[in-house]
């Protein structure tokens, strides 16, 4: 069984992908009364309607995860227009660590993947208090900061965006690095295929999509984060070991420790099986320094019982 806890909008869309793959069984999870039954009936009925073999459930009782070998954690207050992901800081820190106490006592032996904002800050929250090893606790946001290049670099080119491959490195915010140099199509750089206008200009795209979608629809994005969630969690149920931009805490990779950060990661039924390290000119370098920096700056504004 795969749980979703959280049945807004990033839930409920993760729920619905999930379900078009098939994958396990969906529970919902959410502390309004109705939300998650609703939604579930809902999405119960379209699988119905689209021959789909799923079950699922919804429930205020967090003791229904019990079996559950992957958590997606979607829960937490939602950006507003013009709010940042750092103002959410303190607010979601309690959430998540409410919500690994349920993991912790219900669901032990599983997979955690979060999209709480601000992601980097929430995942480092989320692996101190479950206490578990650090391959188990994905911060999902890297696959959508990484689509997102894919799909404005597409654009300039005329490609689809299933021919490149994206790389984001850092932070999810606004202090996040895109890499054009490594970013490829058919092995060829971004950078060598683009002008450096349009380089600037896929880079402050992707940097800028997040809040663009919030300025436009009067709410964060979530069939971007469902769909990313729902890709990430058939690597996990199926092994079959993708490489996805994953938020993850370092021990030493890129010569980082105790931080969370965006890397590419192998994902299987184990979690982050393996941290890929890419090689860096000085230049970028320079610039993930200070992009992790900003996520150590979030760590140390955390109340202190979630940083120990």
């Amino acid at each position: 069984m795969i749980t979703i806890v959280g049945a807004g909008r990033v839930g409920t869309s993760a729920a619905l992908f999930l379900m078009l793959k098939e994958l396990d069984d969906i529970l919902l999870i959410d502390i309004i009364k109705g939300r998650p039954q609703g939604e579930a009936l809902d999405l119960a009925h379209a699988a119905s309607i689209l021959g789909l073999s799923v079950d699922i459930r919804g429930s205020n009782n967090f003791e229904d995860m019990k079996g559950s070998q992957l958590v997606l954690v979607t829960a937490g207050f939602p950006r507003k227009p013009g709010m940042t992901r750092e103002e959410l800081l303190e607010k979601n820190a309690g959430i998540v660590a409410d919500v690994a106490d349920k993991i912790k006592k219900y669901a032990p032996d599983s997979i955690v993947i979060l999209t709480t904002n601000p992601l980097d800050a929430m995942t480092y929250v989320m692996y101190k208090e479950l206490g578990w090893d650090r391959s188990r606790v994905i911060g999902f946001s890297g696959v959508l900061d990484a689509g997102r290049l894919a799909y404005y670099a597409s654009k300039k080119l005329g490609v689809s965006p299933a021919s490149i491959v994206p790389i984001v490195l850092g932070m999810h915010g606004q202090a996040m690095l895109p890499v054009p140099r490594l970013s490829t199509v058919s092995g060829a750089p971004l950078d060598t295929l683009l002008s450096q206008e349009d380089i600037e200009e896929i880079v402050e795209e992707t940097v800028q999509a997040g809040a663009k979608i919030t300025e436009l629809r009067g709410y964060s994005s979530s069939y971007g984060p469902g769909a990313g969630l729902a890709v990430m969690a058939e690597s996990v149920i199926k092994d079959q070991n993708k490489v996805f931009i994953s938020s993850v805490v370092l021990d030493g990779e890129y010569g980082y420790k105790n931080v969370v950060a965006e890397v590419p990661v192998i994902v299987g039924k184990e979690g982050a099986k393996k941290i890929i390290e890419l090689p860096l000119t000085e230049d970028e370098k320079k610039k993930l320094d200070e992009s992790v920096n900003a996520v150590k700056e979030l760590i140390n504004r955390l109340p202190e019982k979630y940083r120990s």
